[in-house]
């Protein structure tokens, strides 16, 4: 899930210097030795999944590896919780994950919500006004389900992706979610660039100190575009800093890998940060180091790992 860039706090007791990118001087943080890092947070799609939803057998077995020597292993994705649990098993996760780009935090061990940044009251009766005046396909996020009406169903395959647990309403713009007092963790909505570009404004104008939103396009013709809107407040950086506190290590002593915008939170507060080799530019100047191996030959998660935590893994 596509997301703004959010300037991350920098912890006190990390170094920084300058390197060149492209002929661009950026500021980095210099690496702790292997051993003081205590935490690994890894992003799934086009980080540790590759684009048939696999993860390489030398990424899952580094990470065993590296679990077996005491170090905490996250999982911080824009998926939904129903989309992340099978890696969380597969790494043998039992801890928190961040799902919905730090939105919504759970417990694996027993699938318990321990943190929930909803859409809710007034800033969810403005977002649901503005679907209707700009008459767009929409699809509500509820925690762990994604709901939607007959106008969503064509878009199924499009959004599987952050969830598997699909749910079918009569109409989403009457749907119980936008009166609940949890609230949702996000909507997303999909239409011609024009009228995604008016809900996106309607947002920024009318409620930007409760929603933080994002456009994307979603196929390769300009024609068709997509939203997502979440609650202030959560980010994979808050999350990152949310998991790091509940093991009681600093944010300064964690590494993080991805590959994408909504990365970019994370990779500003981690002691470390790993972009992967076919990120984007943006993506690769944030990060403290870009990996060399790609989503697409495999093994970049166990690159990562062998170089911030020692070549013994």
């Amino acid at each position: 899930m596509a997301g703004k860039r959010k300037s991350g706090s920098t912890p006190t007791n990390v170094r920084r210097s300058s390197r060149s990118v492209s002929g661009r001087s950026v500021s980095v943080k210099a690496a702790r030795p292997a051993s003081q890092y205590k935490l690994l947070a890894l992003d799934l799609d086009g980080t540790l999944l590759n684009h048939a939803g696999a993860a390489s057998d030398a990424d899952v077995e580094a990470v065993h590896k590296l679990r077996a020597q005491g170090v905490k292993v996250t999982i911080l994705t824009g998926r939904l919780y129903s989309g992340t649990r099978e890696a969380a098993e597969l790494l043998g996760i039992d801890g928190p994950v961040g799902c919905a780009d730090g939105s919504h935090i759970v417990n694996v061990k027993n699938d318990k919500t321990l943190l929930h940044h909803g859409i809710r009251g007034r800033a969810a009766d403005r977002l649901r006004a503005s679907l209707e005046r700009n008459d767009l396909v929409a699809f509500l996020f509820a925690e762990d389900a994604i709901v939607h009406d007959e106008r969503g169903a064509d878009y199924l395959p499009f959004v599987r992706t952050w969830s598997t647990d699909l749910r079918y309403a009569h109409r989403i713009t009457e749907h119980a979610l936008w009166d609940s007092d949890d609230g949702m963790t996000a909507v997303v909505a999909l239409g011609k660039e024009a009228n995604i570009g008016r809900i996106v404004a309607d947002i920024q104008r009318d409620a930007s100190e409760s929603m933080q939103v994002a456009m994307f396009p979603f196929r390769r013709d300009t024609e068709h575009w997509g939203m997502v809107a979440r609650a202030s407040g959560g980010t994979k950086g808050t999350a990152l800093a949310w998991v790091s506190s509940h093991y009681g290590i600093d944010i300064s002593e964690t590494v993080c890998v991805g590959d994408w915008l909504n990365d970019l939170p994370m990779m500003t507060c981690a002691g470390r940060s790993f972009a992967m080799g076919q990120a984007p530019s943006e993506v690769k100047l944030a990060a403290t180091d870009v990996l060399e191996t790609t989503i697409d030959a495999g093994g970049a998660i166990a690159e990562a790992i062998g170089r911030a935590f020692g070549t013994k893994l």
